[in-house]
């Protein structure tokens, strides 16, 4: 490798974490609730607390406020409806363990390792007590706390400038087609998730394993 190709050589990989480090996923706490109707759960989780409404709290609206105005347009499913926040950490699956470990390599490694995640400023740290290994992280931005979220140009942009990252020597690891295009629209090497062997071979090839 030449010099100047070792001066291009990322140095910093900003990971995704829902989908890609940790299993969230609210089909977790309402197939038990459906009893096992999928074709019901499905269309309340589309139709009802739907990915659009959970956007709002990953914005930073308060659970109080995004609950009482969906029991008051559904009043008969208040109790589906509430149980997407009091029973949230029941949303939470385990890590992903192939991934994690690697994670635990670039860190190993001296990789500086950062995080852009989607997700609640209410909810957040029951995540950061179940997984420990968040705490590798040098930097997490969090949109429910900073009032954006993905894949809006300005969360990235904030993530950038507030480590100190160059974009083309960071690696963005994240599972959505819109927010890898989003990325790699301002310059990073962006990798979007498809599973823990790809990622590692993607990273192989980026000198970083």
């Amino acid at each position: 490798m030449s010099r100047f190709e070792a001066d291009l050589k990322p140095n910093a990989v900003l990971f995704d974490l829902g989908g890609v480090l940790i299993d969230w996923n609210p089909r977790h706490l309402y197939r038990s609730l459906f009893a096992g109707d999928e074709e019901a759960m499905e269309w309340f989780l589309a139709n009802v607390t739907s990915p659009a409404w959970n956007d709002r709290q990953d914005r930073g609206r308060a659970w109080s406020e995004a609950v009482a105005d969906l029991v008051e347009a559904h009043p008969d499913r208040s109790d589906l409806i509430r149980a997407f926040h009091e029973r949230w950490p029941e949303t939470l699956g385990g890590a992903h363990e192939e991934t994690v470990a690697i994670a635990a390599e670039l860190r190993a490694r001296g990789v500086p390792l950062y995080a852009l995640t989607n997700w609640s400023r209410e909810t957040f740290p029951i995540g950061r007590e179940r997984f420990p290994f968040l705490a590798w992280f040098a930097g997490i931005v969090v949109s429910g706390e900073e009032g954006m979220a993905k894949p809006d140009e300005a969360i990235f942009r904030l993530a950038l400038e507030r480590f100190d990252l160059d974009p083309g020597r960071t690696v963005f690891v994240d599972d959505s087609p819109v927010n890898v295009e989003k990325a790699r629209a301002l310059g990073v090497d962006a990798i979007r998730f498809t599973g823990a062997e790809e990622l590692r071979e993607q990273l192989r090839r980026r000198g970083l394993l």
